[in-house]
Protein backbone atom coordinates (compact mmCIF):
# COMPACT_ATOMS: atom_id res chain seq x y z
CA UNK A 1 0.00 0.00 0.00
CA UNK A 2 1.43 3.75 -1.08
CA UNK A 3 0.41 6.74 1.41
CA UNK A 4 0.76 9.98 0.07
CA UNK A 5 1.41 12.80 2.59
CA UNK A 6 -1.54 14.66 3.67
CA UNK A 7 -1.55 17.29 6.65
CA UNK A 8 1.93 17.02 6.94
CA UNK A 9 2.02 13.58 8.02
CA UNK A 10 5.04 11.46 6.31
CA UNK A 11 4.77 9.91 2.75
CA UNK A 12 5.87 6.37 1.15
CA UNK A 13 6.32 7.43 -2.56
CA UNK A 14 5.13 5.33 -5.41
CA UNK A 15 7.33 6.67 -7.64
CA UNK A 16 9.66 8.97 -7.96
CA UNK A 17 7.54 11.40 -9.82
CA UNK A 18 5.07 11.89 -7.26
CA UNK A 19 7.93 13.68 -5.46
CA UNK A 20 7.51 17.54 -5.06
CA UNK A 21 5.17 20.43 -4.55
CA UNK A 22 2.74 19.94 -6.79
CA UNK A 23 -1.08 19.84 -5.74
CA UNK A 24 -1.82 16.42 -4.17
CA UNK A 25 -4.54 15.27 -7.10
CA UNK A 26 -1.32 15.28 -9.46
CA UNK A 27 0.50 13.41 -7.08
CA UNK A 28 -2.03 11.02 -7.48
CA UNK A 29 -2.64 11.08 -11.14
CA UNK A 30 1.04 9.99 -11.19
CA UNK A 31 0.66 7.15 -9.71
CA UNK A 32 -2.19 6.25 -11.69
CA UNK A 33 -0.21 7.20 -14.97
CA UNK A 34 2.79 4.98 -13.70
CA UNK A 35 0.52 2.05 -13.53
CA UNK A 36 -0.92 2.41 -17.47
CA UNK A 37 2.51 2.47 -18.06
CA UNK A 38 3.82 -0.45 -15.92
CA UNK A 39 0.94 -2.53 -17.13
CA UNK A 40 -0.89 -2.71 -14.11
CA UNK A 41 -3.47 -1.38 -15.17
CA UNK A 42 -4.32 -3.43 -18.92
CA UNK A 43 -6.14 -1.59 -21.78
CA UNK A 44 -10.04 -2.29 -21.13
CA UNK A 45 -9.52 -3.19 -17.54
CA UNK A 46 -11.56 -1.65 -14.97
CA UNK A 47 -10.23 0.15 -12.45
CA UNK A 48 -11.05 -0.34 -8.90
CA UNK A 49 -13.38 2.02 -6.87
CA UNK A 50 -12.51 6.04 -6.07
CA UNK A 51 -13.41 4.71 -2.78
CA UNK A 52 -11.02 1.66 -3.23
CA UNK A 53 -8.33 3.75 -4.40
CA UNK A 54 -8.65 6.82 -2.03
CA UNK A 55 -8.17 4.25 0.99
CA UNK A 56 -4.84 2.27 -0.58
CA UNK A 57 -3.04 5.63 -1.58
CA UNK A 58 -3.97 7.43 1.61
CA UNK A 59 -6.21 10.56 0.42
CA UNK A 60 -10.10 11.76 -0.43
CA UNK A 61 -12.25 10.69 -2.99
CA UNK A 62 -12.11 13.82 -4.11
CA UNK A 63 -8.98 13.67 -4.64
CA UNK A 64 -9.24 10.51 -6.65
CA UNK A 65 -12.24 11.57 -8.99
CA UNK A 66 -10.05 14.86 -9.43
CA UNK A 67 -7.37 12.49 -10.63
CA UNK A 68 -9.10 10.23 -12.79
CA UNK A 69 -11.12 13.42 -14.56
CA UNK A 70 -7.54 14.71 -15.89
CA UNK A 71 -7.22 11.36 -17.16
CA UNK A 72 -10.78 10.80 -18.76
CA UNK A 73 -10.22 14.57 -20.21
CA UNK A 74 -6.83 13.35 -22.25
CA UNK A 75 -8.69 9.94 -23.03
CA UNK A 76 -6.64 7.34 -20.90
CA UNK A 77 -9.40 6.40 -18.87
CA UNK A 78 -13.13 6.47 -19.90
CA UNK A 79 -15.87 6.69 -17.32
CA UNK A 80 -19.22 4.28 -18.19
CA UNK A 81 -22.33 5.35 -16.46
CA UNK A 82 -23.35 2.98 -13.53
CA UNK A 83 -20.40 0.51 -14.57
CA UNK A 84 -17.06 2.05 -13.58
CA UNK A 85 -13.91 3.56 -14.73
CA UNK A 86 -12.07 1.73 -17.84
CA UNK A 87 -8.33 1.85 -18.64
CA UNK A 88 -9.04 3.34 -22.62
CA UNK A 89 -8.26 0.96 -25.78
CA UNK A 90 -7.01 2.07 -28.70
CA UNK A 91 -10.41 0.89 -30.32
CA UNK A 92 -11.04 2.03 -33.93
CA UNK A 93 -13.99 4.79 -32.52
CA UNK A 94 -11.13 5.68 -30.00
CA UNK A 95 -8.58 6.18 -32.95
CA UNK A 96 -11.29 7.87 -35.14
CA UNK A 97 -12.23 10.34 -32.77
CA UNK A 98 -8.92 11.24 -31.41
CA UNK A 99 -5.98 10.84 -34.05
CA UNK A 100 -7.45 10.43 -37.08
CA UNK A 101 -8.91 13.53 -38.22
CA UNK A 102 -9.63 13.11 -41.86
CA UNK A 103 -13.71 13.05 -42.54
CA UNK A 104 -16.03 12.62 -45.62
CA UNK A 105 -17.29 16.12 -47.13
CA UNK A 106 -19.94 13.84 -47.19
CA UNK A 107 -21.56 10.77 -44.69
CA UNK A 108 -20.25 10.35 -41.50
CA UNK A 109 -16.14 10.26 -40.41
CA UNK A 110 -14.92 6.90 -40.65
CA UNK A 111 -11.91 4.41 -40.32
CA UNK A 112 -9.91 4.03 -43.52
CA UNK A 113 -8.53 0.41 -44.52
CA UNK A 114 -4.96 0.39 -44.71
CA UNK A 115 -2.79 -1.98 -47.77
CA UNK A 116 0.80 -2.21 -46.42
CA UNK A 117 3.24 -1.54 -49.56
CA UNK A 118 6.79 -1.86 -47.64
CA UNK A 119 8.62 -3.01 -44.30
CA UNK A 120 12.18 -2.42 -43.82
CA UNK A 121 14.88 -1.73 -41.05
CA UNK A 122 17.57 0.90 -41.25
CA UNK A 123 19.73 3.53 -39.56
CA UNK A 124 17.39 6.61 -38.58
CA UNK A 125 18.01 9.47 -41.26
CA UNK A 126 18.61 13.51 -40.03
CA UNK A 127 14.40 13.62 -39.89
CA UNK A 128 13.74 10.86 -37.86
CA UNK A 129 16.42 11.30 -35.57
CA UNK A 130 15.08 14.74 -34.55
CA UNK A 131 11.62 13.73 -34.52
CA UNK A 132 12.57 10.63 -32.45
CA UNK A 133 14.96 12.00 -30.25
CA UNK A 134 17.48 9.05 -31.41
CA UNK A 135 21.14 8.52 -31.41
CA UNK A 136 23.08 8.64 -34.83
CA UNK A 137 22.35 5.55 -36.71
CA UNK A 138 19.59 4.13 -34.37
CA UNK A 139 17.74 1.69 -35.76
CA UNK A 140 14.53 2.08 -37.78
CA UNK A 141 11.61 0.16 -38.56
CA UNK A 142 9.54 2.07 -41.75
CA UNK A 143 6.12 1.16 -42.49
CA UNK A 144 4.79 2.13 -46.05
CA UNK A 145 1.45 1.81 -46.14
CA UNK A 146 -1.91 2.69 -48.59
CA UNK A 147 -4.97 4.16 -46.90
CA UNK A 148 -8.43 4.33 -48.96
CA UNK A 149 -12.33 4.93 -48.24
CA UNK A 150 -13.99 2.59 -50.09
CA UNK A 151 -11.30 1.40 -52.09
CA UNK A 152 -10.55 4.46 -53.64
CA UNK A 153 -6.86 5.48 -52.51
CA UNK A 154 -6.57 8.56 -49.79
CA UNK A 155 -3.63 8.40 -48.11
CA UNK A 156 -0.09 6.76 -48.74
CA UNK A 157 2.35 7.19 -45.43
CA UNK A 158 5.40 6.24 -44.12
CA UNK A 159 5.61 4.96 -39.86
CA UNK A 160 8.75 5.20 -38.69
CA UNK A 161 9.70 3.08 -35.19
CA UNK A 162 12.66 3.13 -33.02
CA UNK A 163 13.54 -0.63 -33.39
CA UNK A 164 14.48 -0.83 -29.54
CA UNK A 165 11.01 -0.14 -28.66
CA UNK A 166 9.22 -2.33 -31.41
CA UNK A 167 11.15 -5.49 -31.70
CA UNK A 168 10.03 -8.03 -34.09
CA UNK A 169 7.65 -5.97 -35.47
CA UNK A 170 9.07 -5.94 -38.68
CA UNK A 171 8.65 -9.53 -39.42
CA UNK A 172 4.92 -9.97 -37.81
CA UNK A 173 1.32 -8.65 -40.13
CA UNK A 174 0.77 -5.28 -39.75
CA UNK A 175 -2.57 -4.43 -38.70
CA UNK A 176 -4.64 -1.26 -39.12
CA UNK A 177 -5.06 -0.56 -36.39
CA UNK A 178 -1.09 0.27 -35.17
CA UNK A 179 -2.01 2.21 -32.12
CA UNK A 180 -4.02 -0.99 -30.64
CA UNK A 181 -1.06 -3.59 -31.67
CA UNK A 182 1.66 -0.90 -29.63
CA UNK A 183 -0.32 -0.86 -26.68
CA UNK A 184 -1.17 -4.67 -26.16
CA UNK A 185 1.84 -6.11 -28.00
CA UNK A 186 4.39 -3.59 -26.55
CA UNK A 187 3.01 -2.17 -23.91
CA UNK A 188 3.43 1.33 -25.56
CA UNK A 189 -0.19 3.55 -24.87
CA UNK A 190 -0.39 6.94 -27.35
CA UNK A 191 -1.45 9.51 -25.32
CA UNK A 192 -1.34 12.64 -27.41
CA UNK A 193 0.18 13.91 -30.79
CA UNK A 194 1.85 16.82 -32.48
CA UNK A 195 0.98 17.56 -35.96
CA UNK A 196 2.27 19.89 -38.89
CA UNK A 197 -0.13 20.77 -41.52
CA UNK A 198 1.31 21.85 -45.13
CA UNK A 199 0.21 21.99 -48.85
CA UNK A 200 2.30 19.75 -51.25
CA UNK A 201 3.13 18.92 -54.68
CA UNK A 202 3.12 14.64 -54.94
CA UNK A 203 6.59 13.05 -56.50
CA UNK A 204 6.62 10.70 -58.95
CA UNK A 205 6.21 7.61 -56.10
CA UNK A 206 3.54 9.26 -53.66
CA UNK A 207 1.52 9.96 -56.75
CA UNK A 208 1.86 6.55 -58.27
CA UNK A 209 0.88 4.98 -55.03
CA UNK A 210 -2.35 7.10 -54.77
CA UNK A 211 -3.15 6.92 -58.55
CA UNK A 212 -2.88 10.49 -58.83
CA UNK A 213 -0.95 12.86 -61.17
CA UNK A 214 2.68 13.63 -59.90
CA UNK A 215 3.30 17.32 -59.05
CA UNK A 216 -0.40 17.33 -58.35
CA UNK A 217 -1.69 18.91 -55.03
CA UNK A 218 -1.54 16.62 -51.34
CA UNK A 219 -2.10 17.66 -47.64
CA UNK A 220 1.46 16.67 -45.88
CA UNK A 221 0.21 15.27 -42.29
CA UNK A 222 3.38 15.66 -40.30
CA UNK A 223 2.97 13.01 -36.80
CA UNK A 224 5.10 13.05 -33.75
CA UNK A 225 3.10 10.62 -31.47
CA UNK A 226 3.92 10.80 -27.77
CA UNK A 227 4.08 7.82 -24.71
CA UNK A 228 2.48 8.49 -21.08
CA UNK A 229 5.45 9.77 -20.27
CA UNK A 230 5.69 11.90 -23.33
CA UNK A 231 8.85 10.27 -25.09
CA UNK A 232 8.40 10.55 -28.71
CA UNK A 233 7.32 6.94 -30.46
CA UNK A 234 6.44 7.31 -33.44
CA UNK A 235 7.09 9.55 -36.63
CA UNK A 236 4.42 9.39 -39.46
CA UNK A 237 4.33 11.20 -42.61
CA UNK A 238 1.01 11.55 -44.45
CA UNK A 239 0.24 12.67 -47.97
CA UNK A 240 -3.50 12.96 -48.38
CA UNK A 241 -6.27 13.71 -51.38
CA UNK A 242 -8.23 15.87 -50.29
CA UNK A 243 -10.89 16.10 -53.28
CA UNK A 244 -13.35 14.40 -50.97
CA UNK A 245 -12.18 15.02 -47.49
CA UNK A 246 -11.40 17.40 -45.03
CA UNK A 247 -9.40 17.73 -42.29
CA UNK A 248 -12.08 18.22 -39.30
CA UNK A 249 -9.93 19.42 -35.73
CA UNK A 250 -12.77 19.56 -32.56
CA UNK A 251 -11.29 22.59 -31.18
CA UNK A 252 -12.24 22.90 -27.18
Amino acid sequence: MHKLEIAGRPREPDTPETLGFRPLYRQVKAIFVRRLMDGVWAPGAVLPSEGQLAAEIGVSQGTVRKALDELAAENLVVRRQGRGTFVAEHDERRILFQFFKLAPDQGAPRFPDSVVLSVTTGPADDTERTALDLQEAAPIIRIRRQRSFDGAPLIVETVSLPQALFPGLESGPIPNNLYSLYAGHYGITIANARERLKAVALSAEDAAALGAAAGGPALQIDRIALSLDGTPVEHRLSLCLTEEVHYLSDLR
